[in-house]
């Protein structure tokens, strides 16, 4: 059994071939393919990320009414730049999400990836410290914000408060009860995923990872969880941690589909460079007809071994569209595959 949920990035543009033109579309997009994944039974509704681009930015409004707006789906990120957070904040808004929501809030977290401005989270107000480039400032963001999720008392109490305080050291309000074990870290490569085990966070691997052995994608990523999950063991964590990979997967039923992505099935691995420094490898997509998509995905090692995946969707052919595309890959495709 699988979990199966969608990831969208978001994105609009003024384009008239688009059909969502704005950030009012994309958000009030997002939240009814939320709910009608939730009616055609899939399990999670995940965003990305990204600042400074005509993408969905602010999580925790979007996951707030969405979490209003639906009973049973989880609501999540996939990933929200830590580079870029006030560790402090972001509990706060994490919290008031998940309680909205009665803890269903799956946040997915990270260094980030490169972004549409050189070096955006200064902007924000954030920069490395001594000694520190942006991705170790990513992960002190990432424990500060894990030390804090605990929901202990920090804050020295003011003597004469405009209301009364508890007693003792005051923490960050509101507090979600479990939030700490539902967060996960986006990892590129395997010293990451690694270093996530050890701090006790769910692992999220997308479509593209460092080419650390010039092996398949999907090899790689294989590879990846099972040595995150070996770290997972050494750290002694007594809970069973969860592993999302995500995909782009079309199941050809219509003739629609097979003008948006009917390439004849001959979709294959990428290699690129991040940063213009890291040679990372890219995943290739599947698009086919059912059967032959069913075979092609029991040859994919990382999606056997993750226990959650993530369907990317392209957000800008509408709602109606991408429920076709979750609806068709569970119940043509997730059953023969025994995931469902």
């Amino acid at each position: 059994m699988k979990k199966i949920g969608f990831l969208s990035f978001g994105h609009w543009t003024p384009s008239p071939q688009s059909g969502a033109r704005s950030a009012s579309d994309v958000l009030h997009q997002s939240i009814d393919l939320a709910v009608a994944a939730e009616e055609l039974g899939a399990d999670g509704a995940y965003f990305r990320v990204h600042h400074f681009a005509r993408q969905l930015a602010s999580p925790f409004p979007l996951l707030a009414a969405i979490g209003a707006r639906t009973s049973r789906i989880e609501i999540g990120t996939g990933v929200i730049d830590m580079r870029y957070e006030n560790p402090l904040y972001m509990i706060e808004d994490a919290g008031a999400a998940d309680l909205i929501s009665n803890g269903r809030l799956q946040l997915g977290i990270s260094r980030g990836s490169p972004e549409q401005v050189v070096d955006g989270w200064r902007y924000f107000g954030y920069q490395p410290g001594e000694g520190e480039d942006a991705s170790a400032m990513a992960r002190r963001h990432t424990e500060v914000f894990l030390d804090m999720l605990a929901g202990k008392g920090f804050a020295e109490p003011n003597p004469r408060p405009m209301f009364p305080n508890p007693p003792g050291l005051l923490r960050l309000e509101p507090h979600s009860e479990g939030l700490r074990e539902r967060i996960w870290w986006g990892a590129g490569s395997n010293a990451t995923a690694e270093w996530a085990a050890k701090l006790g966070m769910n692992l999220q691997s997308s479509t593209l990872k460092d080419d650390e052995t010039g092996e398949p994608f999907h090899k790689q990523q294989a590879d990846q969880i099972r040595a995150y999950r070996a770290a997972w063991k050494e750290a002694g964590h007594t809970r069973t941690p969860r592993v999302s990979v995500s995909r782009s997967i079309f199941a050809l039923t219509t003739d629609m589909d097979r003008a948006y992505f009917g390439r004849g099935g001959k979709e294959s691995d990428s290699i690129g460079y991040i940063d213009e420094k890291t040679r990372a490898i890219f995943g290739r997509s599947y698009a086919d007809e059912p059967e032959r998509l069913i075979e092609q995905l029991k040859e994919d090692e990382a999606i056997a071994e993750a226990d959650t995946l993530l369907l990317t969707v392209p957000n800008q052919l509408g709602v109606a569209y991408n429920a076709h595309v979750i609806e068709d890959i569970l119940t043509h495709i997730a059953p023969a595959l025994g995931w469902r």
